[in-house]
């Protein structure tokens, strides 16, 4: 019997753990960072099943749309929307986008999601 319980404990931990490896698809993603001076928004990444990306930056908005493979990503950046903002801001946008623009792998630890390439970008996924 505990032979038994032993084997069901081990199979399920290891079903929790395999489920972790995969994409965390159709969640927020919050970008591990404090808010900008000035403000509260911090930005957000999220990438629906069909390769959808919604990318919600310091200021602008937008979509774009994201190709997975294993722990390989690339994203392709779409139209984004304009907001009026500060021209710090702006220039954060703008250097957040050629990063996410040469982004190559991702993995997920927990709840951080961290994305590698020029340079890694971790983020969290929302608890909602």
């Amino acid at each position: 019997m505990r032979r038994r319980f032993a084997c069901v404990l081990a199979f399920a931990c290891a079903g929790a753990a395999l489920a972790q490896t995969g994409f965390p698809y159709e969640r927020d993603m919050v970008l591990d960072a404090r808010p900008m001076r000035g403000g509260k928004r911090v930005p957000v990444l999220a990438i629906g099943a069909d390769g959808r990306a919604q990318i919600d930056l310091w200021c602008k908005r937008g979509q774009g749309q994201a190709a997975i493979s294993g722990d390989t990503i690339a994203l392709a950046i779409g139209t984004m929307n304009d907001e009026p903002c500060t021209p710090e801001r702006a220039q954060a946008d703008e250097e957040m986008l050629a990063v996410l623009s040469a982004v190559t792998n991702w993995s997920l630890r927990g709840d951080v999601v961290t994305l590698t390439g020029a340079k890694p970008l971790r983020f969290r996924l929302a608890a909602h």
